[in-house]
């Protein structure tokens, strides 16, 4: 049986002094990440941070939209 993907709409702050991902009270995502947005450091850097936070590999991360802008649209398939 297959489980339906996760969604996420991530805001992302690039060149952060901590690595954080986060939810805040409204239920939308964040994240600060330390690379600079330059050569797609920050969503190869999004893409781990997102994949230690729901225990998956990063190849089951993905960017779909957003990926040159701030707010992003990530894939977390599920096992």
């Amino acid at each position: 049986m297959t489980t339906k993907p996760i969604y996420l709409e991530v805001r992302v702050k690039p060149n952060a002094a901590k690595r954080l991902l986060w939810q805040d009270e409204g239920g939308a995502w964040m994240a600060q990440l330390q690379s600079a947005p330059v050569d797609g450091k920050a969503n190869a850097e999004l893409v781990a941070l997102v994949a230690k936070q729901f225990g998956c590999s990063k190849s089951a991360v993905s960017i779909k939209t957003g990926s040159s802008g701030r707010t992003k649209l990530v894939k977390v398939e599920r096992a």
